[in-house]
C-alpha cells in the first residue's frame, strides 16, 4: 500500500517547492490577484490609449465663450490639415462627449473632431448658474449658439468650410445651420434626423403599443393607452406623456436595436477621461434641467417645409429607430433637393448608430463625407 501514495506525495512536494519559491520571491497567489480599478484609474488608462501623439495633431479640452456664457469644447485629431467635423449632440442635454471615447477615435484619423457640451448640458451646465441660464433656453437661442460655435470653429481652426453632424435634438440645430449658412459647410450630416416631430411621435407611440400588445405586457398597454390620443394635431405633447412613450419605446428596441433601453450607451460615460469624478456624478443634471424648456417644443415642429438645401446632405439612419422615426426622415429625404445627397441605412441600429455600429459609421464618414472635402482641397497632401 505504501507505493500507492507515491504519486500524490510527489505532487504535494512539488507544490510545496512552488509555494516556497513564491514566498522567497515575495509573492503569493493571493497577492497576484489584480485589484479592482477605480473610475479614475480606468479613465486614465483610456486617456493614455487614445492620446493624440502625432506631431501634427491636436488635443484640446477648454472653455469657450459662446452666446455670452462659458461652454466646454473638445478638439481632437491626428492631423490638423484634415477636414473639421463638428458633432452637435442630442438631448436636449444628452451629451455625446463622455461616450465618444468609444466611437470617435477612428474618426480622429480622418477628421479633426470638435464637440461641445451645449448650454444647460454636461460640463457646461455645471459651469453656469442655472437661474441665469434657464430664461435663455429657447429654440432660437440654441440655434444661435450652434451658429456661433460653427463660426468659432471655422475661425479657430482656419477652415472656410467644415462638416456638421447633428444627432437627434442636435439634428434640428444642425439642419438650421445648414439652411441658414450653407456656404459654411462641406456637407450637413443628419443622424436620427428630426423632420416631422408630431408624426414621428405618433409612429413611435404606435410601435410601442403594438409591441406591448404582442408581448402581452398589460402594464405597458395600460400606460400607453392612458396617454391616447398621443401627439394629436395642433397640440403639444406634455413632457410626462413623452416620458411614458419613451419608456416603452426604448424597452422594445426603438432606442437601441434589440436592447431594452439605451443604458449600454449611457453607461459608457462613467469611464470618460474628459470628466472628473464629481462631474460624472452630476453628468445628467443638465439633461433633466433642459428637457422641460426645450423638448416638448422641438417635438412639435414640422420641418418638412424645408424642401431645399444649398449644401450637400447626408443622412445616417438606424433601421429600427422609433425614437426619432427613421422612416419619417427617409420620406422627407426623398423630397428634399440638395447639390448632392446620400441616405445610409444602418440595419442593426436604432437611434444610436455611432455606438451600435461604430465600424460602419466610420466607414460611411470616410466613404461619403470626406471625399467632398478632398475635392475641395481640404485634406492633408497624399503620401508619396
Amino acid at each position: 500500500m505504501i507505493f500507492g501514495f507515491n504519486a500524490p506525495v510527489t505532487a504535494v512536494l512539488k507544490l510545496a517547492r512552488v509555494l516556497v519559491a513564491l514566498a522567497v520571491a515575495g509573492a503569493s497567489p493571493a497577492q497576484q490577484v489584480p485589484k479592482p480599478f477605480s473610475r479614475t484609474e480606468a479613465a486614465t488608462r483610456i486617456a493614455e490609449a487614445r492620446k493624440i501623439v502625432n506631431p501634427g495633431g491636436v488635443e484640446r479640452l477648454e472653455k469657450v465663450k459662446i452666446g455670452g456664457i462659458d461652454q466646454w469644447v473638445s478638439i481632437r485629431g491626428t492631423d490638423k490639415r484634415n477636414p473639421v467635423l463638428l458633432l452637435i449632440h442630442g438631448g436636449p442635454g444628452y451629451i455625446s462627449m463622455p461616450m465618444s471615447w468609444w466611437f470617435t477615435r477612428g474618426w480622429e484619423e480622418y477628421f479633426t473632431v470638435v464637440q461641445w457640451d451645449q448650454r444647460a448640458a454636461g460640463k457646461t451646465h455645471l459651469l453656469n448658474d442655472p437661474k441665469a441660464v434657464g430664461p435663455t433656453l429657447n429654440l432660437e437661442r440654441m440655434v444661435a449658439d450652434a451658429e456661433e460655435m460653427t463660426s468659432w470653429v471655422r475661425r479657430e481652426l482656419g477652415k472656410q468650410q467644415i462638416f456638421v453632424v447633428g444627432h437627434s435634438w442636435g439634428s434640428y440645430l444642425g439642419l438650421e445651420v445648414a439652411r441658414r449658412h450653407p456656404d459654411w459647410l462641406h456637407a450637413y450630416i443628419g443622424v436620427g434626423q428630426l423632420t416631422d416631430g408630431p408624426e414621428s411621435e405618433r409612429r413611435g407611440w404606435a410601435f410601442a403599443l403594438d409591441a406591448a400588445r404582442r408581448a402581452g405586457n398589460s402594464e405597458a398597454v395600460r400606460e400607453l393607452e392612458a396617454i391616447a390620443p398621443y401627439s394629436p394635431p395642433g397640440r403639444r405633447v406634455p413632457l410626462t406623456d413623452i416620458y411614458t412613450q419613451r419608456k416603452w419605446l426604448g424597452f422594445y428596441g426603438g432606442a437601441m436595436a434589440h436592447r431594452r433601453g439605451n443604458s449600454a450607451e449611457s453607461a459608457l460615460a462613467d469611464l470618460s477621461p474628459d470628466y472628473t469624478d464629481e462631474e460624472i456624478s452630476r453628468i445628467w443634471q443638465g439633461n433633466e434641467f433642459a428637457e422641460p424648456y426645450l423638448l416638448p417644443e422641438v417635438l412639435s415642429l414640422d420641418l418638412t417645409g424645408i424642401r431645399k438645401l444649398d449644401c450637400p446632405l447626408i443622412l445616417f439612419a438606424g433601421r429600427h429607430d422609433f425614437n426619432v422615426n427613421s422612416q419619417v426622415a427617409a420620406e422627407w429625404f426623398a423630397n428634399v433637393k440638395a447639390p448632392s445627397k446620400r441616405f445610409v441605412w444602418f440595419e442593426n441600429s436604432a437611434h444610436l448608430p455611432m455606438t451600435e455600429e461604430p465600424g460602419k459609421f466610420l466607414i460611411s464618414l470616410v466613404r461619403y463625407a470626406r471625399p467632398i472635402a478632398e475635392r475641395a482641397g481640404d485634406t492633408a497632401p497624399a503620401a508619396p
